[in-house]
């Protein structure tokens, strides 16, 4: 199914982009949530009239995005966590601990946005990138200490 998007959606495209994904992923995941449009050739003349207002939206959703990214430039977390043998934590260090402690410090980040595949189980310092917009991704420092 063909689709115009939008707004930008990672790995997808930017906000005008015709693009062609599966008819679940439109119908289920894009369409309700107002992030694209069926392709149709009436929704094709509305959205060249509106490119140029989605791409000045779009731009401004960058910018705010890049300016909130600036507060994370040399920002880094402490855990401090019991630990077993050979440096294993006993429990977790996960998307939802990284948020409390960004919200401790004054910046309101959801755990969606924190992109942290897998729970951190051991001891060490991680890049964990935060994501605030589809191209910008600014990284934190998450260190993990024995406590």
């Amino acid at each position: 199914m063909e689709v115009i998007l939008r707004q930008a959606v990672d790995s997808l495209g930017h906000a005008g982009d015709l693009v062609k994904v599966s008819s679940g992923y439109a119908r289920n995941f894009l369409l309700p949530r107002g992030m694209a449009l069926p392709a149709t050739e009436g929704n094709k003349k509305r959205i060249s009239m509106e490119k140029a207002k989605l791409i000045a939206a779009e731009q401004a959703r960058v910018a705010s995005a890049e300016e909130e990214a600036k507060k994370f430039a040399d920002l880094s977390i402490t855990f401090a966590a019991r630990v077993g043998e050979e440096g294993k934590l006993f429990g977790s260090v996960t998307a939802g601990d990284i948020a409390e402690q960004l919200k401790a410090q004054g910046l309101h980040v959801e755990k969606r946005q924190i992109d942290l595949h897998e729970p951190i189980k051991a001891l060490g310092v991680y890049k964990v990138a935060i994501k605030l917009h589809a191209d910008v991704k600014p990284e934190v420092k998450v260190w993990v200490i024995k406590g």
